[in-house]
Order: C-alpha cells, then sequence, then structure tokens
C-alpha cells in the first residue's frame, strides 16, 4: 500500500519547481491531486496534470492568485467536487524577489511579499478548513529565512517568519480534531527562484555577470554538506512524510531541509 493511496492534496504555486515536485512526490505514493496556480502558467500546468496522470492518478488544476480569496476557494471546492475529498494541504505558493537592503526596499515589494507568502497561505488554509476531518495534515513551505534572516530580504523573511507563527496557531486549534500543521524550511533550492541572475548579483555584488558557476561556489560555502542547494525532490520528499501517517503524531513543528546550511557556525 502506498503512503496516500486515494487520499487528495491540495498544492499552491503547482506550476513552479518545487510545486511540481511535491504532485509528482505525492501521486507517486498514491494522492489524486489539485493543482492551483496562476492562469498565466496555464501551460506549465498542463504538463503538471499529465505528470500526475502518467502515475495513474487523478488531477484538477484550478487557476488563482492566493492574494484573491474568492479564486482560491472556487479552485479548491472545484477540486474537491471532482475528486470527493481533501486530506492535505500544501501551502507552497511563494515569491522571492525585488532584493535589496531593508531601506531600499520599495512599499509594493514590501506589501506583494506578505500578501502572497502570507496572506496567500492564509487564505488557502481557511478556504481548506471545512473539507478537512481527522487525519488530515498542513503543510506549509517557509524558508531557511524564517528560522534566521537574511540580508537584502527583509520582506520575505518576516513573511516567512509570520508563517511559523500562523502555524504553530494552527496546530493549537486544529490539534483537537486530529489535524496536523508543520511547516518545512528549504534552504537553497535548485528551482528558478534561486537559479537567477538576480540572485547570483545578490550574491556576488562586485563581480559582473556573475553565473550560475559561481553562485554554486559561493553557496557551497554556507552549507555543511558539500552541496551548494538541494534538489525540489528533498522538498518533496519532506512534504510527503509529513503528510503520511508516519508522521502522525507530529505537528507544530519547523522540518528544516538545507544541508546545514542554518547549522554551520
Amino acid at each position: 500500500m502506498k503512503r496516500l493511496q486515494n487520499r487528495v492534496a491540495v498544492v499552491t504555486g503547482a506550476a513552479g519547481g518545487m510545486g511540481r515536485a511535491h504532485c509528482r512526490r505525492l501521486a507517486e505514493e498514491g494522492a489524486d491531486i489539485i493543482a492551483v496556480d496562476l492562469e498565466e502558467n496555464a501551460a506549465d500546468m498542463v504538463a503538471v496534470a499529465e505528470e500526475v496522470e502518467s502515475l495513474g492518478r487523478r488531477c484538477v488544476t484550478g487557476f488563482a492568485d492566493v492574494r484573491d480569496p474568492l479564486a482560491v476557494e472556487e479552485a479548491l471546492n472545484t477540486g474537491v467536487t471532482r475528486l470527493g475529498r481533501l486530506d492535505t494541504v500544501v501551502a507552497n505558493a511563494g515569491v522571492y524577489a525585488d532584493l535589496a537592503p531593508t531601506w531600499e526596499l520599495s512599499d509594493n515589494s514590501w506589501q506583494r511579499a506578505l500578501d502572497i507568502n502570507l496572506t496567500g497561505v492564509w487564505h488557502t488554509v481557511r478556504a481548506a478548513g471545512p473539507h478537512l476531518g481527522s487525519g488530515a495534515s498542513i503543510v506549509i513551505v517557509g524558508s531557511t529565512n524564517g528560522i534566521k534572516g537574511g540580508a537584502a530580504a527583509a520582506h520575505y523573511s518576516a513573511s516567512k517568519h509570520a508563517v511559523v507563527g500562523l502555524a504553530r496557531t494552527l496546530a493549537n486549534e486544529l490539534g483537537p480534531q486530529g489535524i496536523r500543521v508543520n511547516t518545512v524550511h528549504p534552504g537553497s533550492v535548485a528551482t528558478p527562484m534561486i537559479l537567477n541572475a538576480d540572485v547570483y548579483a545578490k550574491l556576488l555584488p562586485d563581480l559582473p555577470n556573475p553565473t550560475r558557476d559561481d553562485a554554486a561556489r559561493v553557496l557551497a560555502q554556507r552549507t555543511i554538506l558539500p552541496v551548494p542547494w538541494v534538489e525540489p525532490v528533498d522538498i518533496g520528499n519532506a512534504v510527503l512524510f509529513l503528510a503520511s501517517d508516519e508522521s502522525r503524531y507530529i505537528t507544530g513543528i519547523q522540518l528544516v531541509v538545507d544541508a546545514g546550511l542554518t547549522q554551520k557556525v
């Protein structure tokens, strides 16, 4: 028996690197998927659905900006109606952009990060709540910047610290109903959110046109294990564990997957 056989999971930000990995990993273990992302990512969502269905599972795609509570609710309700239940919530949608020192951040950059990374999680969990019962699991994807601070990312770090508080509160509120709530905190992950020119420039501000290899050398110096980043499947494996009965008595924790980034002295 697969670990999530015949269960249903909703994944927000499903078209992106980590979101797609979550959909695939949960489907590999028997889950049907409600995949939610922006309509502008429709082509990628088709690919996600095809990948899930190639594993013998059903996939319902829905389009919503997590900043829009009505759109999130509609996408989720449609998915539950078609698939019949909801067992797992993976609040994965997030942004890591407009990196700058705190005093140079615009009001729009600050608010966008909070609206998507924090309020979007709240919208997702609130819409899912009426569909969840005993044994359900909510997994919120945070960041190592939700465990420690990060220069030039005050908006991102603040939003990711905040979801830890939200998750701890939800764990206390939903625990008596048998519903678990935990956060997963990736370090650098090999997705376009990290592997892009803006991040390379932040890592090596004195180097003209830094490359992926240049960034890898810098990031490898920050981890205990000899790698610059982890792969999306490594975060998917952590999400799978927290979604499965293997973690049935784990709630309110922060599971860090960062190759030792937050522990290096």
